[in-house]
């Protein structure tokens, strides 16, 4: 970045061919476009963890952050350009700037990303990798990650998927415990990927497999079956020619969850500020309607399962669990008081949770943060439960809008499906429409 700017200071500046109305400083604006492209390429996800990527895909990438940084660049300089009244043939120079921008970052990273394929073929930098199967298929996947070790993967053993598998090791790499003890081996050999290599038999295996690395940072990719690449069930990827499905990407760009997290912060101290007077007259309301706290806090799981406690107005008796203990809420809940009824039907009482958001802990959109209690008793009852735990939970969400409070487990099933939907199409556009729904709820007074 730093090369691109002194090159073109020097043809904009230094080379005498340009006049210019007064002599721009050299090194402040040099920190403020750097950091200027440590934005953009983040946003265009640049930063992400790398190793055996496509060189060319990544030179694709950096040509689409370079054209969209260079488009808001030559907007910023037309307006500085009009200000100080500079020549109108400067501008043109942003096309100079825009090449060598591509061309030195370009060749940086493909210097750097050569160099570190040379470390991974030395064997330096490698992620500790399970291979789950131990089939004909499995062993072949095993030949070909070793003929590539640039695809960054260093087996430590096979997990088998059935009793009946019997070998000790192959190609000197041991077989390991089995699928039920595959949550402790990714912990006890600190495991980064996990590749999945399973016959067309043991398929019914892979929601189990799936379910044990839920709660575990590792990448899970499993080998397609050729029915389903020619059948244009699967999109792969394709490594040295070896296809390989990712399994649970993020499919959010990193500029969307940018623009979500911002679009979080502003809409909940909009809703904070400007309803003020509401939220005070509601604060009074529930201390005159009943004993206890205006604010009801509660423990909650949220991303990545770390706990937090979720703000909310008080809506039902102080001591309504105190002899129960945990149990869901049903719509006609003796426990919920007066002005606990109305704010219920309103939503008014998630309104304080707002500011769970502001604080990073919850979205405005998500999966529901639910009590460890039923965390614990839901992971257990419930295949994938814990992939919720793997975004930021919301005051509202896909499962909010489209089902009722949880009064059963059934209600719980029939959400977690939703909020799976949820997670595998997030985007913007999927948040403004859920939005949109719960104020269309509100609205209606439809809650319960």
């Amino acid at each position: 970045m730093n090369l691109a700017w002194t090159l073109y200071y020097v043809i904009r500046i230094r080379s005498g061919r340009l006049s210019y109305s007064t002599e721009p400083d050299f090194f402040f604006p040099m920190v403020a476009i750097a950091i200027f492209w440590v934005i953009v390429f983040f946003l265009f996800g640049m930063y992400r963890q790398w190793y055996a990527k496509s060189r060319f895909d990544e030179f694709a990438t950096i040509f689409k952050a370079t054209t969209f940084g260079v488009l808001v660049l030559f907007f910023a300089i037309f307006v500085d350009d009009r200000g100080v009244g500079s020549p109108l043939h400067s501008r043109l120079l942003i096309s100079i700037y825009w090449c060598l921008i591509t061309l030195f970052v370009g060749s940086g990273r493909f210097l750097l990303h050569t160099f570190q394929r040379r470390l991974l073929l030395a064997g330096i930098g490698l992620h500790n990798t399970l291979i789950v199967g131990l089939s004909k298929k499995a062993k072949e996947l095993y030949d070909a990650v070793k003929e590539y070790p640039a695809l960054g993967y260093n087996i430590v053993g096979f997990v088998p998927v059935s009793a009946e598998e019997t070998q000790s090791s192959y190609q000197g790499i041991p077989v390991i415990g089995s699928i039920s003890e595959l949550s402790n081996l990714l912990k006890e050999h600190d495991i980064k990927d996990v590749l999945i290599a399973l016959d067309s038999m043991e398929h019914d295996k892979l929601l189990n497999i799936i379910s044990s690395c839920d709660s575990h940072e590792v990448s899970l990719k499993i080998i397609p079956d050729l029915y389903d690449i020619i059948s244009g069930q699967a999109k792969t990827n394709q490594i040295y020619g070896f296809p390989l499905i990712e399994i649970m990407p993020e499919l959010m760009p990193p500029w969307e969850y940018a623009v979500k997290r911002a679009i979080d912060i502003v809409f909940s101290f909009v809703i904070l500020f400007v309803g003020l007077p509401i939220w005070l007259l509601v604060a009074i309301a529930i201390k005159l309607d009943s004993k206890g706290t205006i604010f009801y806090t509660q423990e909650r799981v949220g991303k990545d399962e770390k706990h937090f406690h979720i703000i909310k107005f008080r809506s039902m008796d102080e001591e309504a669990e105190r002899h129960s203990g945990p149990v869901w809420a049903n719509k006609q809940d003796p426990r919920i008081t007066r002005v606990g009824k109305i704010i219920r039907k309103l939503r008014i009482d998630e309104i304080p949770q707002l500011i769970n958001v502001l604080d990073g802990k919850m979205s405005l959109v998500g999966p529901r943060p639910e009590r460890p209690f039923f965390v614990d008793q839901l992971s257990q009852e419930i295949p994938l439960y814990k992939r919720r735990l793997k975004v930021r939970p919301g005051i509202t969400g896909w499962a909010q809008v489209k089902h009722k409070y949880d009064e059963s487990i059934e209600d719980v099933r029939k959400k977690v499906q939703y909020d799976l939907s949820y997670i595998e199409n997030m985007s913007l556009r999927m948040d403004l429409k859920i939005l949109l729904n719960t104020i269309a709820v509100v609205l209606k007074g439809e809650g319960h």
